[in-house]
């Protein structure tokens, strides 16, 4: 019996994913000038966020509050991009990690900025970094099943309040290079919004049909990365390990006749060029099918995924098959494929 959950879709189609970028670049040149001291007492070499992860630089917003409107911003771009009303979507799911407080539900924040109707269902779907691919799952159930016409998924993250958090840690006289090496994917962590539109596809032949997806949970993994407003911590050698695992046992589970092997681009969750290299060579993908934006963006978490796909739309052309899949702190893995 296989160990994968699998979804198939029938009438569900992607119909625009779009892109906000934070305004402020972040250099990790910059970082390091503010962890000079700490570097040299723990005789740690610089640039190693580029040389270890591959990050160059993330952005982030001007406000922390920034990441909502980013978010909401995205979303009515993304439905005047598939040219779609405000008052037609039934459904909004934001699927953002970044919350600054517990209550409300940041959907609201995002329903209301957007101008939504009343009758439009929102909530919060937080997964780690899976939450969107997780959103357009359910959503394109919910279209399947006849409940809504239209959905928006959304995303925005702030990495800032962490990552301060993260520079202040670092720079105690109490941090040894274990809590260093523990706090350093902190560092690689950036800012950014994006939002997909799903609607029917039997009223959208232009779209892209939603086909099917897998997840899978390795949850005796989940204290390998835990974070909050006041640092993350993240045993990398063993989420590596431990997700590149959990990522081949669902890649080497799914139906040999969907042929995924031998699809046209894999958008996957940006994290770093080691994650990267790793899922390459074990599933024997060709490198050139798989576009990255964290040397330029970090890792956006949720929102990093949708965000690499917008940038690929001019290189896509009709019949192409396009995997999008990752692995999220918990662990948990999902992948959904879209036909152009």
């Amino acid at each position: 019996m296989s160990s994968n959950a699998v979804s198939i879709h029938h009438n569900a189609a992607l119909l625009s994913v779009v892109e906000v970028t934070a305004p402020v670049e972040v250099t990790s040149d910059m970082i390091d000038d503010r962890l000079a001291s700490v570097l040299k007492r723990l005789r740690l070499p610089n640039r190693l966020l580029q040389r270890v992860a591959g990050v160059r630089a993330r952005r982030m917003w001007e406000d922390p509050q920034d990441y909502v409107a980013g978010a909401a911003q995205a979303g009515v771009k993304a439905l005047a991009e598939a040219g779609i009303a405000p008052d037609a979507v039934g459904l909004l799911i934001n699927t953002s990690v970044t919350r600054t407080e517990l209550e409300p539900a940041v959907s609201v924040q995002i329903h209301d900025s957007m101008g939504l109707a009343p009758s439009a269902t929102n909530f919060d779907i937080t997964n780690a970094c899976l939450g969107f691919v997780n959103g357009m799952d359910l959503a394109s159930t919910l279209i399947d099943a006849g409940q809504i016409d239209y959905a928006v998924v959304v995303a925005g993250e702030d990495a800032k309040q962490v990552q301060e958090s993260t520079l202040r840690n670092l720079l105690s006289d109490k941090t040894t290079r274990d809590n260093f090496m523990q706090q350093f994917a902190s560092l690689t962590l950036g800012s950014g919004a994006a939002a997909a539109v799903l609607g029917r596809a039997d009223k959208h032949p232009e779209g892209h049909r939603i086909l099917r997806g897998v997840t899978r949970a390795g949850t005796q993994h989940h204290q390998l990365c835990q974070g909050g407003h006041n640092g993350m911590y993240t045993d990398s050698a063993g989420l590596l390990e431990n997700g590149l695992e959990l990522v081949m046992d669902t890649w080497n589970d799914t139906p040999a006749d969907w042929n995924w092997r031998s699809m046209d681009r894999y958008i996957t969750h940006q994290v770093s060029q080691m994650h990267t290299d790793a899922i390459i060579k074990s599933a024997g993908i060709d490198r050139k099918k798989i576009p990255t934006t964290f040397p330029e963006l970090g890792n956006i978490g949720p929102a990093a995924l949708p965000i690499t796909l917008a940038r690929e739309l001019d290189s896509l052309t009709v019949g192409d098959r396009v995997l999008t899949m990752g692995v999220g702190s918990g662990l948990n893995v999902a992948m959904l494929e879209i036909e152009w």
